[in-house]
């Protein structure tokens, strides 16, 4: 069995983790850390697992866990490592964005491999340490990739993403508020959004000659969970010749479904899928691209990675259904 920590175990991704990892055939939840619930059951943050669950939050971790998974805020996996320290044998796989960039992605001789399994499946397979993508970034990467692997990037891309409150985090702020985000709806840092590092990052691995910009504005939704991505860029393929090679990019990907019919959201909510629609107006491309933020855009795909870490099939313990409605 797989030994596993959770780190910041309060949070969404931390509770998404936990109701995968529960029913996951090779793991055994051995801690989940959170000082401002030390001593608490887990269902006092995730409701969901009142009388699923008898574990208690702790402030005290166990170094010699097989894998941890780091489910803090941005910009605080690097001062926990600091003052906690784990066995060398310890797989580290880390939520937050601290080491998604590859000029930030050493530390103290740690070395994290990018976990976009369908980009960087080998050097996730052979690694100890792991940053896992953001959830925009692994929505608007799997869309454009296959068009960075053939080098057919060489215009500008529009994208237009929207999110589920989730991907604000569990701490209320005045936009994640009921009264303030039930029937509404706004953007928020447009051109600058965090994860446009990430994605240029991959884009960059497969099509080096890429210089235009990716223009993405980010979206708030009037829903908790998933994300509905909208990008357009101009192509002269046909759109048969391009969903030929969404297809062949995609084929040994189990989570990624190519489609050119209309897609929506409820269609991956709950899942690890990613279902992206394909189609085509004289040269303009359109690619729909639609995920769960904490499950494909977080915890489903932290948990692909450890999988795939500890040479398990990389879908073990992820055959999750949506609702449907």
């Amino acid at each position: 069995m797989i030994n596993v920590g959770i780190i910041g175990g309060s949070g969404y991704t931390a509770g998404e983790l936990i109701r995968i990892l529960m029913f996951h055939p090779n793991t055994e939840l051995d801690f989940v850390y959170s000082t401002t619930n030390a001593g608490k059951p887990l269902s006092v943050a995730h409701h969901d697992l009142l009388g699923d669950i008898e574990m208690n939050f702790t402030d005290t971790i166990n170094p010699d866990v097989n894998v941890v998974f780091l489910c803090l805020g941005h910009g605080k996996s690097i001062s926990f490592l600091e003052n906690n320290k784990f066995a060398s044998h310890t797989k580290i796989i880390d939520l937050g964005n601290d080491f998604r960039l590859t000029k930030d992605n050493l530390f103290e001789g740690k070395s994290f491999v990018y976990g976009l399994p369908e980009i960087n499946k080998t050097s996730i397979k052979n690694a100890k340490h792991i940053a896992n993508p953001g959830c925009f970034a692994t929505a608007i990467q799997l869309a454009l990739l296959p068009l960075a692997a053939n080098e057919l990037l060489n215009n500008d891309v529009h994208i237009n993403a929207t999110t589920g409150s989730t991907g604000a985090g569990v701490s209320p702020s005045e936009t994640t508020h009921f009264s303030w985000r039930s029937n509404n709806m706004s953007h928020y840092k447009a051109f600058e959004h965090q994860h446009l590092g990430e994605i240029n990052q991959s884009v960059n691995q497969l099509q080096s000659n890429f210089t235009n910009e990716l223009i993405f504005v980010p979206n708030r939704g009037d829903f908790a969970r998933g994300i509905f991505a909208t990008l357009y860029t101009t192509v002269e393929e046909s759109l048969d010749d391009l969903v030929a090679k969404y297809q062949a990019f995609y084929k040994d990907q189990p989570f990624v479904t190519v489609t050119t019919t209309n897609i929506n959201m409820k269609q991956v909510v709950q899942t690890n899928k990613c279902i992206i629609s394909l189609m085509k107006k004289g040269n303009r491309f359109l690619i729909t691209s639609v995920i769960d933020n904490l499950v494909k855009g977080a915890s489903g795909q932290a948990v692909q990675n450890m999988n795939l870490m500890f040479g398990l099939d990389e879908t073990t313990g992820l055959h999750l259904k949506p609702s449907g409605f």
